[in-house]
């Protein structure tokens, strides 16, 4: 059904297209509620149980305005964000752009959101079983030397209703963000984090994981001692990759020079090799998400197998439509080198 649905949609602009794709999810949620989790190939990792190892990216649910719509489609986990302690309304418009030669997007939507407050509010009626991850992204008007305060805000306000929290360091959008993704500044912002997840967890009685999301551009020793940065710091895991800047894949088709994050097809191979560098490097204690370029069964299984313990999804669900969930699942179901895996892997 759906690719007699995309050319209607390919017509609109693609940020229309999207806030109307929300809408309606938002409406199927609202009247059939998230409907039960499928069970694929169930792991569990920081402490929590995902049925599947199938999940949904931050940034297509901003605003946490239709996970239950969403969860219909079988995500064994949805991230929702990325999120800022204030609402912002992101960078001028257009801000999103399609490369179908590619199956590629470019965006730089600069974290337009509704804030935390709004955000709480919505996850607070949650009736999804899964489990539920919350992005936080820093305000774009907060300098770079007090971004820290932001995260901290943000986390202190999540705390209790994530399953789990992820730091976006990574997004190509909002200036200065990728700086913070080494060295003392690096140092400086896990170590505040830290201090206030040790408050946190005797606040709330329990230490909600958390997660850092890293940019697939950063040269690999630089990869390397991010990864050692953040082990040291205690963070549960690593989100492998957010979007590239670099546009070597799409020169010459139309929108390739746009401003923005590329995401989709062209950052598939890359956003590969960090998960199997990161996995070698860091053993198996550190849980490792990929995301980046998976629009199939076949790239679904592969990153598994390179050492993610689990996927995220956003712009193949764009090209392939959101039928793509249900076949990840059935893949991992049947898959002669998923079923060798240990049922519950810990």
């Amino acid at each position: 059904m759906y690719s007699l649905l995309r050319p209607a949609l390919f017509a609109l602009d693609p940020e229309r297209a999207h806030d109307l794709t929300l809408a309606s999810l938002s409406r199927v949620g609202a009247l059939l509620g998230p409907g039960s989790v499928p069970e694929a190939r169930p792991i569990e990792r920081m402490g929590l149980r995902f049925n599947n190892p199938i999940g949904l990216a931050a940034g297509l649910d901003k605003d946490a305005t239709a996970y239950d719509g969403l969860a219909r489609l079988g995500f064994g986990f949805i991230e929702v964000g990325t999120v800022t302690p204030l609402a912002q309304p992101g960078n001028a418009k257009p801000r999103m752009f399609r490369l179908p030669e590619s199956d590629a997007v470019i965006n730089r939507m600069g974290f337009n959101n509704h804030g935390l407050a709004a955000l709480l509010d919505r996850v607070s009626q949650r009736r999804y079983s899964g489990v539920l991850g919350i992005n936080l992204g820093k305000n774009k008007d907060t300098p770079a030397e007090l971004a820290s305060s932001d995260y901290v805000k943000g986390l202190e306000a999540v705390h209790k209703a994530a399953d789990y929290v992820t730091v976006n360091l990574s997004s190509p959008n909002t200036p200065g963000l990728r700086d913070l993704q080494l060295g003392a500044a690096l140092d400086e912002l896990m170590n505040t984090l830290s201090q206030a997840r040790a408050r946190l967890a005797d606040r709330d009685g329990l230490q909600t994981p958390l997660l850092v999301k890293l940019a697939p551009d950063l040269a690999n020793e630089d990869l390397d001692a991010m990864a050692d940065q953040l082990i040291a710091s205690g963070v549960d895991g690593i989100i492998a990759t957010n979007t590239t800047i670099v546009r070597s894949a799409v020169q010459g088709q139309r929108h390739a020079d746009e401003a923005g994050g590329l995401s989709g097809a062209p950052v598939y191979e890359r956003a590969l090799e960090v998960i199997q560098r990161l996995r070698a490097r860091l053993g198996n204690e550190v849980t490792l998400v990929g995301v980046g370029g998976i629009d199939s069964p076949e790239r679904a299984i592969e990153r598994l197998n390179a050492g993610a313990d689990l996927i995220q999804l956003y712009t193949g669900l764009i090209y392939q439509g959101p039928g793509l969930v249900k076949r990840c699942i059935r893949a991992l179901q049947t898959d002669p080198l998923v079923a060798g895996l240990s049922s519950v892997q810990g």
